[in-house]
């Protein structure tokens, strides 16, 4: 029998990276107590444990602001002591212009500052965050999920909630539910992130594959890194993942060694760089053709990271599957076409559904009969807006 935990929780998150610190910081904010569990003993994800500290626009890059709310509260919060790297100082200082010639509203920042502002926001709010927590198994009842089973050093636990968030990044609490779900079928490439130290200063190296499409439009260098694949689902095929990337940032760091003697290997990635695994099939489905489609249950907008110009409004439908009742999903795993999937696996689009999501979550549990009109003015309360009509032209 599995140990059973209540501790008068409302709300349970699964995953800490960006999606699940907005969907725990809304529903905490939303007078609801959460708890958040995540694997990792550092906030972040793949924005912070792996190395992947680029903040993606949050315009179109047409010069207007699309994601609003916590995706921007984030943002500003991973550069409160200094970005590093590009810095947008048009959108921040309003110094020049907002053209498509001009700068975007991106960022690079320190990913170990980020994770640490990110834990006293998130305690300083309320919620729990239990750390070295996975979640392994979930049970369902009548279409409904009666807890989560979460294994760390406490052994198995059970804990029970009346709404529930996926933000694993896998679609595990999703797949563990018996929702529907589909798997990125190209699979994922290769990439090895890490910082050096030289006489220059602090830099990170993107070496690797992991924002190549691998759609047979490669260059001949990048041919080489495409060409075998990871699903992300298989321990065994993770592991070699792991220490083939490690392999690569040895030999890169080797080779800049010969002509910089001061060069220091300063952090590697201590999760894998994947980037779509799985996802769950919604109520609705966000494709890449949706560019400046009105959506009347929208929750929030975000922009086109790899080419300025296309918004897309976020339908709630493609944030939960009626199925499962009091599940709800954000971040990279909500409902899309697989080219969608690689625009929404980014930051500002974890960070905008987790919002969604975490006010959703603060104002029912059977999210198949929610107002999404309640969700929706909620949120405009926060600042965000909903409909490419609304924005600055």
């Amino acid at each position: 029998m599995i140990p059973k935990e209540n501790h008068d929780y409302d709300v349970l998150v699964a995953g800490g990276g960006f999606a699940g610190i907005a969907a725990a910081l809304a529903a905490a904010r939303g007078g609801r107590r959460v708890a958040l569990f995540e694997r990792q003993f550092i906030l972040g994800g793949l924005g912070t444990s792996g190395l992947v500290t680029v903040y993606l626009p949050l315009c179109d890059g047409c010069g207007r602001q699309v994601s609003f709310g916590i995706a921007e509260e984030l943002f500003r919060l991973s550069i409160k002591y200094g970005a590093e790297g590009r810095y947008p100082a048009n959108w921040l200082d309003g110094v020049g212009t907002r053209t498509d010639k001009d700068p975007r509203f991106m960022v690079d920042y320190n990913p170990h500052l980020f994770a640490i502002l990110a834990e006293r926001l998130l305690t300083e709010e309320g919620v729990d965050i239990f750390y070295g927590s996975l979640v392994c198994d979930a049970t369902v009842e009548d279409g409904r999920i009666t807890s989560l089973h979460i294994e760390n050093k406490s052994g198995r636990t059970a804990y029970y909630a009346g709404s529930v968030i996926d933000a694993t990044g896998d679609c595990d609490v999703a797949h563990f539910a018996g929702a529907p779900t589909e798997t990125f079928g190209p699979g994922n490439v290769l990439a090895a992130w890490y910082y050096f130290t030289d006489s220059e200063g602090y830099k990170l190296k993107q070496y690797g594959a992991a924002d190549i499409l691998g759609d047979g439009n490669e260059t001949k260098k990048e041919e080489a890194l495409v060409k075998r694949r990871f699903s992300g689902l298989d321990a065994k095929e993770i592991s070699e993942m792991t220490y083939l990337s490690h392999e690569k940032i040895l030999d890169d760091w080797l080779k800049r060694r010969k002509t910089e003697k001061n060069i220091t290997l300063s952090t590697i990635a201590t999760i894998p760089q994947l980037r779509m695994t799985r996802r769950i099939v919604g109520e609705a489905t966000l494709t890449l053709n949706d560019d400046h489609k009105y959506f009347e249950d929208s929750v929030g907008m975000v922009s086109n990271w790899r080419k300025r110009g296309p918004v897309y409004e976020i339908p709630f439908g493609t944030l939960y599957n009626k199925c499962i009742k009091n599940l709800l999903v954000a971040g990279r795993i909500i409902s899309s076409d697989d080219p969608m999937w690689d625009i929404m696996r980014v930051i500002p689009c974890c960070a905008v559904t987790g919002e969604a999501v975490g006010t959703a979550a603060a104002l029912s549990d059977d999210f198949t009969t929610i107002s999404v009109t309640a969700l929706q003015n909620k949120l405009k309360e926060n600042g965000i807006k909903l409909h490419i009509k609304e924005l600055e032209k």
